[in-house]
């Protein structure tokens, strides 16, 4: 269900890059990503809705799933995806705003990750390594933990935080069906070009 590689849109970490969300969203998609998460921790403007809908009309025209992160309405207005986290809408009530569409819930431990609500399609598990693209993110899981606690859930996982192109692949042998990437697509000093470079980089690795 979930590909592999899942890039997440950050508009923090690309605000502070200088670099605009669509015009990453249209680099990432070209390389041939399947997914795109658009994450924006701040409030709703205007202008972040009216990005909404473009990176979501790109995704559809390329084929690939659009995500948004924690806000059910604009899922159900823009008939996308929805990931949310441990202090979010909770999903039976965010599964009631959005209609149908995938649906993504953040997890951070083993008792959370039993405790996963069944509206979740997929559940996502992290800091798997430190990561510096949260603030106050919460501990570390680490490899050892996303193996012993694999087996709690039989949906797709995906994991979350400080994941590069050198441990990734560990990720994935330690049990997850896909790695969600922030940090190492949009550190500095990036432009276009790296981006695409990166992108290109990670679909290597972890071919869709």
């Amino acid at each position: 269900m979930l590909p592999a590689f899942y890039p997440i849109l950050d508009t923090a970490a690309l605000a502070a890059a200088g670099v605009a969300p669509l015009a990453a969203a249209e680099v990432i998609l070209s390389a041939g990503a399947r997914i795109l998460q658009l994450r924006q921790k701040e409030y709703l403007s205007q202008n972040l809705l009216d990005t909404a809908r473009q990176v979501a009309a790109l995704c559809a025209a390329r084929g690939a799933r659009f995500v948004i992160n924690d806000r059910a309405d604009v899922a159900r207005v823009l008939q996308c995806g929805l990931h949310v986290g441990q202090d979010d809408l909770p999903c039976a009530e965010a599964r009631a705003v959005m209609g149908a569409g995938l649906l993504g819930y953040s997890t951070h431990n083993a008792e959370q990750l039993l405790a996963a609500p069944p509206e979740a399609d997929y559940l996502a598990l992290g800091p798997i390594f430190p990561t510096a693209s949260k603030e106050n993110p919460d501990p570390v899981v680490g490899l050892a933990n996303l193996r012993a606690w694999r087996p709690l859930t039989t949906r797709p996982l995906t994991v979350i935080g400080g994941l590069t192109l050198d441990n990734a692949r560990a990720a994935l042998d330690a049990g997850a069906d896909s790695v969600a990437v922030i940090g190492a697509l949009y550190r500095p000093p990036l432009t276009l070009d790296l981006l695409a470079e990166r992108t290109d980089a990670w679909l290597r690795l972890l071919p869709t």
